[in-house]
């Protein structure tokens, strides 16, 4: 409580001494509600390289949750009151863009003032605790008394995530059991692994630079806040979700079950897609993408010189042992090629490029084989950013994808993205690190396309690789929908990804699980791509051979990530300072998503079919399905931390 209150104090000061005029008010504001949401978040802010709250885990309470509702009231009550139009060009950009988190904020807390879903088998503690000990750096005596006092401060954590789930039994918010049912099993094996799992590594690897006696003090007091709070508060937690949350678990896997759930799912699918389509128009969106996708895909197939129809193919490419890695390490040094070939090429495409570096890495988690394949880690002033690699599942992971994945996972992709926001300066805090997911992984999915530009795709197979991942993106749109508008069921939409993709089927039960228990998430993909490769074709539209590319990208790139209404809005404004001479255009608005024209073309002169020739090198494999760990937007106060979003 002191600390709280001697925060309190300094930003007040703060404002006090910042706030003269709207421009002081407006980077005061921004800069109270950056230290307060730090505070408030201690997880996010060590993910950040932030090591100031390495010694709490946040409240998760529902007294915490009411408390960062009223935060949130009063902070856009501020943010209404500065003077806009005092404000410069870039000012105001930020204080548009900290209304419209506000506000998203507050919507969405008006359907639940609480995390109605903080456990499920695809995330929550079991998953997030063990990467955040992975985050956190262990260099010296303070880090690991802070980590100490972090596990101490488990078992108040966990109450709060008990007394939120009880919330949801009582209103009517519980989770469907497909989410939740694996987690009184996850949960008793991470705690009967607790003395040789990743909470307790840490204690395995003291830096030999300490005195020895001390090494031993911490190492002691660590495996005895293991023993003594941890493993008593994952029992507490298992035992709860297993005797009273399962059985009052909803059958229904959609969010239209839930209390007022159509108007719910379609508020959530416009912020996902940064649109205002429904959630039948985005359904028939993603069935006509589907058509046009496989139509692409069987024109692929007869490149690789493949006899037969395009469902053979797909059983082909999902079980061939000639698609798939036998070595992790192999696996691992196929990324790393991947990526350095991507560098390499980048300056042919952005004129600016962030000097942070990228490297790659194995997960190292148990119960990996039931994560994502893979998934992004950002980098903070402790550590590089990595593309994290699930090797635990080496036959699900096919070679054809490993160019797909690395392009959206790393270059192009999340880094480059990231990087480049984080190194905005002139930027407040909350911009920079900022994440928004029809922006991010609508990004991260065009960045594929970008793969013929950078050389890559000229071998069939990863050709098809690409085509595979496009068509999983807009099947999402029609397997999302149909859970949670259409009611579909949970052995519909796994059937339905089986048919449509070579993604092996244990891979697309995890993926339908977790739509299931993350609503609308997975429309963000396919949805941001469509906008931001038709904001790429006005602009060629409109500037012909005077469009460089470059500049676009700069320009998409260059105010960290916005929400798509505030994007196209500044993409007006740079095609416009383009063209200085020509009109402005009565409608300045991009239509909400069509399919992309161009992006799946065919090479012009296809090689002449063979056998089927395998990929490269057959022992290398990847696999483009996995997720990201961003520092992201904290996430609105009632709920936990941002969790890993696939690929």
């Amino acid at each position: 409580m002191r600390r709280l209150l001697a925060l309190l104090l300094l930003l007040t000061a703060l404002f006090h001494g910042l706030a003269r005029g709207a421009s002081g008010q407006a980077a005061a504001l921004f800069e109270r509600d950056w230290q307060w949401q730090l505070h408030t978040h201690p997880e996010y802010a060590t993910t950040l390289g932030d090591r100031r709250h390495n010694d709490r885990l946040s409240d998760t309470s529902l007294a915490a949750s009411r408390a960062a509702r009223e935060t949130a009231k009063t902070m856009l009550e501020e943010a209404r009151a500065i003077e806009r139009a005092k404000l410069e060009p870039e000012e105001r950009l930020s204080l548009d863009l900290f209304i419209f988190d506000k506000e998203r904020q507050l919507a969405l807390l008006a359907f639940h003032p609480f995390d109605p879903q903080p456990l499920s088998a695809w995330d929550g503690l079991h998953v997030r605790l063990p990467r955040l000990v992975a985050q956190t750096p262990f260099a010296t005596a303070e880090d690991y008394r802070n980590y100490i006092a972090r596990l101490h401060a488990l078992p108040a954590h966990v109450d709060g995530l008990v007394e939120q789930l009880r919330e949801g039994m009582r209103t009517g918010w519980t989770a469907p059991k497909a989410s939740v049912r694996a987690v009184p099993d996850l949960l008793r094996a991470m705690r009967e692994k607790l003395p040789e799992g990743p909470l307790a590594a840490p204690f395995r690897r003291v830096p030999g630079t300490l005195d020895a006696k001390l090494r031993e003090e911490l190492v002691a007091a660590g495996m005895a806040a293991l023993a003594q709070d941890a493993a008593p508060a994952l029992r507490k937690l298992e035992a709860f979700m297993h005797l009273e949350y399962l059985p009052a678990a909803r059958e229904a896997p959609g969010a239209s079950s839930l209390p007022g759930g159509p108007g719910y799912y379609a508020f959530l699918a416009r912020r996902a897609t940064g649109s205002e389509l429904t959630p039948e128009q985005l359904h028939a969106l993603g069935l006509k993408e589907v058509a046009r996708i496989r139509a692409a895909m069987a024109t692929a197939v007869q490149r690789t010189g493949f006899n037969g129809t395009l469902p053979q193919f797909l059983a082909f490419a999902r079980s061939d042992r000639r698609l798939f890695a036998r070595d992790p390490e192999v696996l691992l040094g196929r990324y790393r090629r991947v990526i350095e070939r991507a560098s390499a090429r980048l300056p042919a495409l952005f004129g600016t490029i962030p000097v942070e570096e990228i490297g790659v890495k194995r997960l190292g988690q148990p119960g990996a084989a039931g994560q994502v394949a893979a998934y992004y880690e950002a980098g903070t002033p402790q550590r590089s950013a990595a593309l994290v690699v699930n090797t635990e599942r080496l036959r699900t992971h096919p070679l054809w994808e490993v160019e797909t994945l690395a392009l959206h996972e790393a270059l192009p992709g999340h880094h480059l993205q990231v990087a480049r926001a984080k190194a905005l300066r002139a930027l407040p805090a909350f911009r920079r690190h900022r994440w928004d997911d029809a922006f991010g992984e609508g990004w991260a999915t065009y960045a594929e396309s970008l793969g013929p530009e950078l050389g890559f795709f000229r071998d069939p197979f990863s050709r098809f690789g690409y085509l595979n991942d496009d068509m999983f993106r807009a099947a999402r749109l029609v397997v999302d929908t149909g859970i949670h508008a259409l009611g579909w069921s949970r052995a519909q939409a796994i059937d339905y990804l089986n048919a449509h993709t070579a993604n092996a089927p244990l891979d697309n039960e995890v993926e339908v699980d977790r739509y299931i228990a993350q609503p609308a998430q997975a429309l963000s993909y396919k949805a941001g791509q469509l906008r931001i490769q038709a904001l790429r074709e006005r602009a060629q539209a409109a500037l012909g051979a005077r469009f460089d590319l470059r500049r676009f990208h700069d320009a998409l790139l260059g105010n960290g990530a916005l929400p798509l209404v505030l994007l196209e809005r500044e993409m007006d404004g740079w095609l416009s300072g383009q063209l200085p001479a020509q009109p402005a255009e009565k409608n300045g608005t991009v239509p909400d998503p069509a399919p992309a024209k161009g992006a799946n073309a065919a090479p012009a002169k296809p090689p002449a079919p063979a056998a089927a020739r395998v990929p490269g090198d057959a022992t290398e494999a990847g696999k483009a399905e996995g997720g990201i760990v961003l520092p992201s937007t904290p996430p609105p106060q009632a709920a936990s931390p941002p969790s890993p979003a696939s690929h």
